[in-house]
């Protein structure tokens, strides 16, 4: 007679239960940030490091501005060499955050509206707190257990 395998169960959370998380709850806290005059090879290799962009900050860690891939390779496109540029030059200034409290399904919305791939995540004062990314999402969604 056969012998049935035990299986592990799945965890089932509750679409309610992802609907509810929080940004905060998700987010990257450690981000490494720039300043203004941070020259372009040291951003590369941030970005190389950590996420696909660098949020630029000033003294007090409010943020400025965001430099992406994207930026970069623009640069190199337009023929610059990125130790001859800062972020201030290639940045795009005043991007898109979010709060800590704002929730998931409205971070979903804004992502996918903006074709964003991350977003910087401040308080209240507009200081630098963390960085979330898509991936961020999918990975709450599945420990979520709405796989």
């Amino acid at each position: 007679m056969p012998t049935k395998k035990k299986t592990k169960k799945a965890r089932t959370g509750t679409k309610k239960e992802f609907d509810l998380m929080m940004v905060k709850q998700v987010m990257q806290k450690m981000v490494q940030a720039a300043h203004l005059k941070t020259k372009g090879d040291v951003i590369a290799s941030l970005i190389i490091e950590g996420f696909g962009a660098v949020p630029v900050v000033d003294a007090e860690d409010r943020l400025l501005g965001i430099v992406s891939e994207h930026d970069l390779l623009g640069a190199l496109d337009d023929g610059k060499k990125l130790g001859a540029v800062t972020a201030i030059d290639i940045m795009t200034c005043n991007p898109y955050s979010i709060h800590p409290e704002a929730m998931l399904p409205t971070l979903i919305h804004v992502l996918r509206a903006s074709d964003l791939i991350r977003v910087p995540v401040v308080d209240a004062d507009d200081k630098l707190v963390g960085i979330i990314a898509r991936r961020d999402v999918l990975r709450a969604y599945l420990a979520a257990g709405r796989a």
